[in-house]
């Protein structure tokens, strides 16, 4: 299919010296992406799936899944056998939890720039690796790291190989796919198909392929993918199935091959599962034109012209890209269970379909169109980080991070009028607004949140300032992650009504009321140091500004405590 895309449109030269920019920009586009390394964890979710992958490690059972010293039913085993791989190679740390997340997903750049190239041609793979590596909540899902990085390399690296067994008729590319996709399902369950399949099966129909849609290589491939998946099976088998006494989601004889299989996705996806959720059909639309900024508006331009220009050559049309990502954006839409960053899966192909829109744009007045829309958004993006710079004031703030926005900015400015002209010098623009902002992010913005939450704040004080190595307890459910995680010592639950049921002395973490509790109980309570605590992954505009972050501010307490007795 690369043939017809071989002509190269007014603005877009394929010179040696362009294609050396944008090898130049991918590796900025990179390093943006491991920019928050080494930046605490983000709670709830990433400080949870850490924990879960850390005690596995310090249990050395890696069959079994508990979070909250119990056990865990929730998400498959595969992020967290890779993430305690690398916790035995590395040690138990903040990059060590991050890496391997991050380079799953640059496996899925490599695969996204495989796919573009073979169905068009290589200006359009890079570009839109570009696209994908600047989207902006795939790398703010490289910071805050938990199941959607794996799996948004898994999926396309499945569909990648997929596509070259059809095309290729190979057994080895099918047995690649075929264990992508295993890992896909062992990474977030069952819904993964619909991507993959969505892809593959929605190509072969549009296109009328019907002898290729019933071809016996899709049946071994459900043989494959099943032996693939038999280690999930066989660990849900041994920690629930064995085990109906266990008591999960506040009921006993809960089944985790059923879970695995059903209630982890569809269950969710209808309701009837025991997470719930409540859907808005229209949620998934606004989380896009946030989500893919600086691109949005380029793909909602660029699926309409597919869509309408595949309608009248519909043999001679890729379906790919569109058939995976629209059945999934469409099933994720009518689902009652929905969070922003279950879209990211579907932004291979979304970079695809921009990029090989912005390479065939002919008309000057859909060029005018595109340059005007996004220096609009260019400016937007600088200006909205002066504001947030404006009120939130980070403390992280200092003359290095200073002198590389300053440079950032120069370059957004200066950079792309002196090595292109026209579109290109649009699109250079675009790629440098994603640099500046997300290194602000990353080396600024994230950095100074992270202070406020208060567990990973008292941990890192606790492994600093208890040379006695004096028990440490919690009373605060809820917050065990963010504490948990960093803490050295063992972090034991307690409850407030059980009186005597602490040591004395030992460290106590928790809030004000909970402490109370104890001083009234008659225990001798004395306050090491107070944290201020604020729940970072849901922003209001109070506590962004710096004049009335106080109010919004909690406090958790770290004590000694003796008994009174």
């Amino acid at each position: 299919m690369s043939s017809r895309y071989t002509q190269h449109e007014p603005g877009y030269p394929n010179t040696a010296h362009q294609t050396k920019w944008l090898y130049l920009f991918i590796g900025m586009a990179v390093l943006v992406n491991f920019s928050g390394l080494f930046t605490t964890i983000i709670g709830p979710d990433g400080n949870l799936y850490a924990n879960v992958a850390k005690t596995m490690v310090l249990r050395n059972n890696y069959t079994d899944l508990f979070a909250w010293g119990t056990d865990w039913l929730d998400k498959p085993h595969f992020p967290f056998w890779v993430t305690a791989l690398f916790f035995k190679c590395f040690g138990i740390s903040t990059w060590a939890y991050k890496l391997p997340g991050i380079l799953f997903m640059m496996m899925g750049v490599t695969y996204t720039y495989h796919f573009a190239k073979n169905l068009y041609n290589k200006q359009i793979a890079l570009w839109a690796v570009l696209i994908l590596l600047t989207a902006q909540h795939i790398i703010l899902s490289n910071n805050d790291v938990r199941a959607e990085p794996y799996l948004t390399g898994l999926i396309i690296a499945a569909v990648y190989h997929f596509y070259k067994t059809y095309t290729g008729n190979s057994f080895l590319q099918l047995v690649l796919a075929c264990l992508f996709t295993a890992c896909a399902l062992m990474t977030k369950g069952m819904f993964a198909l619909i991507t993959i399949g969505g892809s593959i099966i929605g190509h072969l129909i549009i296109t009328r392929q019907w002898k290729q849609l019933f071809h016996w290589r899709w049946l071994l491939a459900a043989v494959l993918i099943f032996v693939f998946i038999l280690p999930e099976i066989w660990c849900l088998y041994q920690q629930f199935d064995l085990r109906p006494e266990k008591v999960v989601f506040g009921r006993t004889g809960v089944s985790g091959i059923k879970f695995f299989f059903w209630d982890s996705q569809f269950g969710r996806f209808f309701n009837t599962g025991p997470i719930k959720g409540h859907g808005d059909p229209t949620f998934f639309i606004h989380t896009s034109l946030w989500a893919f900024l600086p691109w949005s508006l380029l793909l909602f331009a660029a699926i309409f012209q597919f869509v309408k220009k595949g309608i009248k050559n519909v043999q001679a049309q890729e379906w790919y890209c569109i058939g995976g990502s629209m059945l999934t954006f469409l099933l994720f839409s009518a689902s009652k269970f929905q969070l922003p960053h279950y879209l990211n899966i579907v932004f291979p192909f979304f970079a695809i379909i921009t990029a090989q829109y912005l390479y065939n744009l002919k008309l000057p007045a859909s060029v005018k169109a595109v340059r005007i829309t996004q220096i609009v958004v260019v400016i937007l993006l600088v200006i909205i980080v002066g504001v947030l710079e404006y009120f939130f004031r980070p403390e992280t703030y200092n003359w290095l991070t200073g002198g590389i926005l300053i440079l950032l900015l120069l370059a957004l400015i200066v950079l792309p009028q002196k090595i292109s002209t026209g579109m290109q010098q649009t699109i250079y623009q675009t790629l440098m607004v994603a640099f500046f902002v997300n290194f602000y992010l990353n080396i600024c913005f994230y950095p100074a949140l992270v202070r406020y939450q208060a567990g990973s704040e008292a941990a890192f004080y606790i492994n600093k300032n208890n040379p006695d190595k004096l028990p440490v307890y919690i009373a605060d459910g809820p917050i065990h992650d963010d504490i948990g995680f960093y803490l050295d010592s063992k972090l034991i639950d307690t409850n407030p009504d059980g009186n005597g049921t602490l040591p004395s002395p030992a460290l106590l973490y928790a809030s004000k009321e909970v402490i109370n509790t104890y001083i009234n109980k008659g225990w001798d309570v004395k306050v090491i140091k107070t944290f201020q605590r604020y729940a970072v992954t849901r922003l209001k505009p109070a506590f962004l500004n710096a004049a009335t972050r106080e109010s919004q501010l909690g406090e958790m307490e770290l004590v000694l405590i003796k008994s009174g007795k």
